[in-house]
């Protein structure tokens, strides 16, 4: 594992946060059963390796994934701990049957949010917060403002934004500072080029990319045979479907083979690609791997002693244009809710 993980502005008004950030959320919900052993074993790792990014939503199996994360906090070496960042989402609505019933951009109910995350999570304030969704019915002004009211009194350090389009970004850039945007975006998922990330860019707001293996699809550890287990998001998802599926692990063989020139992984490579997708667009980005165990964190890390030059860019290109994705990256019902795809 690498010892050291480099660091990284989060745009201009962000916090310094290390090059990869952890996406938690699979530890508790939507990818099947999690072991916690295990779980907090890692979240422990990827403190101790210098991640120290730790992206949750209070959400995630109803506040599970937070709890889950206050957890491995309080267990953690006094150094380590002090050294993580939290980034958290806020706003989606369930139910006791995990059904999802919209998202509440409301002021009051912002407070309301963080009041709780700030408990189950075990710290003294949050450092980023961020709508996971844009209500429709409540204008980015007013959601951003009562962030911006919690960063006034501390329980806030930075405000982040989730899934919206250029338009958006910048009515919220223009009511308060944005440190970044979190959003899909990987090999397979490039709708974020064409206007977000230069508005990203212009605006100085940086880029937390989640989805970076698209839920496991394009790790190279996904097979066309797998079962998954009941709840599985990706048993809904457009493109882990029939033919959807075949065209897309279609992509991956490919890759695989570039991977293999490299001496790497297939993840590792679609990881460096994220991360020298960075480079090229000028955009503040760190990518969340989704790393529910200590072998795949250990994979996702060594994707940062992949250097990929001009010539390997184009051989990944080549194997997986921009649009080579069969499928939406969620049902239409979900596709919905989401700003960035307007």
């Amino acid at each position: 594992m690498t010892a050291t993980v480099p660091t990284r502005a989060l745009g201009a008004t962000g916090p310094r946060v290390s090059a990869l950030g952890l996406g938690c959320m699979g530890m508790s919900a939507l990818y099947g059963t999690a072991d916690r052993d295990e779980s907090v074993a890692t979240v422990h790792a990827a403190l101790d390796a210098g991640v120290t990014l730790l992206d949750t939503g209070d959400f995630y199996a109803m506040g599970h994934n937070e709890m889950l994360i206050g957890e491995a906090l309080r267990s953690a070496p006094a150094a380590a701990r002090d050294r993580a960042l939290t980034s958290v989402k806020f706003g989606a609505l369930r139910d006791p049957d995990g059904g999802w019933n919209g998202n509440d951009g409301r002021p009051e109910a912002v407070k309301n949010f963080a009041a709780y995350s700030l408990q189950r999570l075990g710290v003294d304030h949050i450092d980023v917060y961020r709508l996971a969704r844009l209500d429709p019915n409540v204008p980015i002004e007013e959601t951003v403002g009562a962030v911006a009211e919690l960063v006034e009194k501390g329980h806030v350090r930075h405000i982040g934004l989730s899934e919206v389009g250029a338009q958006t970004l910048r009515r919220a850039a223009a009511t308060a500072p944005i440190s970044d945007l979190q959003i899909e975006y990987s090999l397979i998922s490039r709708g974020p080029e064409a206007e977000i990330l230069p508005t990203a860019r212009e605006l100085g707001i940086g880029i937390t990319a989640y989805g970076v293996l698209s839920r496991g699809l394009i790790s190279g550890h996904f097979t066309r045979d797998r079962e998954l287990a009941a709840g599985d998001f990706r048993s809904m998802s457009p493109r882990f479907q029939g033919d959807n599926l075949q065209h897309n692990l279609s992509l991956v063989d490919r890759l695989r083979k570039i991977a293999e020139h490299k001496g790497a992984s297939v993840a590792q490579i679609a990881i460096a690609w994220v991360l020298e997708a960075g480079s090229r667009h000028g955009a503040a980005l760190v990518p969340l791997i989704g790393a529910r165990t200590r072998e795949r964190l250990t994979e996702a890390l060594g994707a940062l002693d992949v250097t990929l030059d001009d010539t390997d860019l184009a051989a990944i290109e080549e194997a997986v244009p921009a649009d080579a994705a069969a499928g939406e990256r969620y049902p239409q019902s979900q596709m919905a809710h989401l700003d960035s795809e307007r």
